[in-house]
């Protein structure tokens, strides 16, 4: 049987909380899916829009608003610095077309990530004055480290306002005012809002303050297609706060109340956007819109949420397809290499603290961040990080995400930030993704505090963050990252896999699969549903040596149930299997016009 955790233990509709026992007398497994998410009254699913936390809660964001409608008023000239993902894609393009509607002059620059770097850099301030000769600098989703640049800018006279999400436990820089939802002294109720959420919030109180003056403002909620599509592919926890802003969003785009850019874009995915769900953002618009800052720049995925011609929609849309299908490429390239890698540590039998270049069969611009073991498989470790001189920085994010899933370990991928300048003293750039109870930029914060000579600028939350370090502190580094993880309780690095529980046979049924996509927005910390249970295998096939296709019987349904195992290890399957235990998601596969019930199977052992 599989080792699975229930999200609910209760197994009776009187042990629900009281107040959604309604709720369980129509849909028992609505009721469960819920309660094991922590929702305990039916007003924590509500999605009215009046239901969003106040702006005025967010420290900075009166003296912020105050500081734009005076620039706007006075014809300055405003310059947003965005960043390279498509949050800050998001929050520049929502910024943009606010802004300009309330009369404001506003261009945009956003860092390429190959020259710049990350956030509001000197080098940056320097670009903007020399390009655009802004009165006022606005930050998205980036500037609370950004004390340097903050300095350089007000050097020249230039107002600053950061708005921003990410974590700091240092005094945030003395702009004339920061928007930031994790700041020191910030008591908003949510923390989760992304980049764009931030702008959101200080775009509608700025929109409501001139609208109330009599002056030129506008509907700042007609944007929320940009908030929805930046929350979801930043991986914003899904709180109430953000469901709603996702809610109110999506349906937009389904409507056709959107950019379109995002029509564009979809219509280059081929996908209806009147099917649209939460998902898609993260996996078929963040994608395509990401990848103009990892393998190009932004500008192009920002012109691209910004245009209101439908032939230049469709140009850069296509642009950033192509874009997306190089990255594809370059980071199938990347991860078969990281596999052969760690292949390589799995295929060591001697002990030893560490496996150097000269270990891999000649290649020499390899390093490999890990400790080895007695027993090196992999999935003894507790952490994997790795680096190569030839490498895409554009890339790594993704290639660590990779390594983290499959293994489940927190991941490191670094790459050179100049592929011509791999020496010792020369900078690499990390990407780290982690694993629940692992909070990765505390952990490299950690490193910092105790060798500060390490690492030359870090940031990020406790997923995901970014690093910068000398290549000649690759190892000095790698053995302080270890040294923190290795202080951390073993458990902690053993993957629970959750469940909802068994599915009734009246579940099995494209009405409820439709009901439950709509149910809510889905997502990282409003996790997809997923249940469990055990079946009799009907007939199977294995399709291109790689995924499992199974036909199913499931106690009191009358007809057999499709199932398919992507990714699946043939080797592992017994063609004599009359019983499976599975873990899956309930799915409608749509083809040649026809839907049909599927279940999307994570998980499977079979059954004496």
């Amino acid at each position: 049987m599989l080792n699975l955790t229930p999200r609910f233990t209760g197994t009776r509709i009187d042990e629900l909380p009281t107040a959604l026992q309604p709720l369980a007398a129509q849909s028992p497994t609505l009721a469960r899916l819920y309660a094991g998410r922590g929702i305990m009254q039916p007003e924590e699913l509500e999605t009215h829009l009046s239901g969003l936390l106040p702006a005025e809660d967010l420290h900075g964001v009166t003296e912020a608003v105050r500081l734009l409608d005076a620039a706007i008023d006075a014809n300055k000239r405003i310059l947003i610095v965005g960043d390279f993902d498509c949050d800050g894609a998001t929050s520049t393009a929502l910024m943009m077309r606010a802004l300009t509607k309330m009369g404001a002059q506003v261009d945009f620059l956003v860092p390429d990530r190959f020259k710049y770097g990350y956030g509001l850099t000197p080098e940056i301030v320097e670009l903007g004055i020399k390009t655009y000769q802004p009165d006022l600098i606005v930050t998205v989703d980036n500037g609370i480290s950004s004390h340097e640049g903050v300095a350089r800018a007000q050097a020249d006279g230039i107002t600053v306002i950061i708005t921003d999400h990410h974590l700091t436990t240092k005094a945030t820089p003395p702009a004339e005012a920061v928007v930031n939802p994790n700041q020191l002294d910030c008591t908003f109720a949510s923390k989760a809002l992304v980049g764009v959420g931030v702008a959101f919030y200080v775009l509608g109180r700025l929109a409501k303050l001139r609208r109330e003056a009599g002056k030129p403002a506008v509907q700042v909620s007609q944007y929320l297609d940009l908030v929805a599509l930046g929350t979801i592919a930043d991986v914003g926890v899904l709180d109430k706060n953000n469901r709603i802003l996702v809610h109110h969003g999506l349906n937009a785009i389904r409507q056709g109340r959107c950019c379109i850019g995002i029509l564009a874009l979809l219509e280059q995915a081929g996908r209806d956007p009147k099917q649209l769900h939460a998902q898609d953002f993260g996996f078929v618009l963040g994608p395509r819109i990401n990848a103009a800052g990892r393998m190009d720049n932004m500008r192009i995925g920002i012109e691209c949420l910004l245009t209101d011609d439908w032939g230049s929609a469709q140009r850069l849309a296509h642009e950033l397809e192509l874009l997306n299908r190089n990255r594809r490429q370059v980071e199938g390239e990347m991860r078969a290499q990281a596999d052969q890698i760690l292949q390589a540590l799995e295929d060591e039998n001697a002990a030893a603290d560490a496996i150097h270049e000269e270990d891999l069969e000649g290649s020499d611009d390899i390093i490999i961040a890990t400790k080895v073991q007695k027993k090196p498989a992999v999935d003894a470790k507790r952490s994997i990080v790795l680096y190569q001189d030839d490498w895409h920085q554009g890339v790594i994010g993704i290639v660590a995400g990779r390594l983290k899933e499959s293994h489940y370990r927190p991941s490191i991928v670094f790459a050179p930030a100049d592929t011509e300048r791999t020496g010792a003293d020369d900078a690499i750039k990390g990407s780290a993704r982690s694993i629940a109870g692992v909070h990765i930029r505390d952990a490299i914060e950690q490193v910092a505090e105790r060798s500060p000579e390490l690492i030359t600028h870090f940031g990020g939350h406790a997923m995901a963050a970014g690093l910068t370090i000398k290549r000649g502190n690759f190892e000095g580094f790698v053995a302080a990252f270890d040294k923190v993880m290795e202080e951390l309780d073993q458990e902690v690095f053993a993957e629970q896999k959750f469940t909802d529980g068994e599915l009734q046979a009246s579940d099995f049924s494209l009405w409820f699969a439709d009901e439950l996509a709509e149910a809510s927005i889905w997502g990282h910390g409003f996790a997809a549903p997923i249940f469990d249970g055990i079946f009799e295998v009907l007939s199977f096939k294995i399709l291109k040596d790689k995924h499992l296709k199974l036909s199913l019987r499931y106690p009191g349904v009358q007809y057999p149930i499709d199932a398919i195992y992507f990714n699946f290890d043939a080797a592992a399957w017994d063609y004599r299997a009359e019983k499976v235990h599975i873990l899956f998601e309930l799915d409608v596969n749509e083809w040649n016009g026809k839907r049909s019930l599927q279940l999307m199977v994570k998980d499977l052992v079979l059954v004496n």
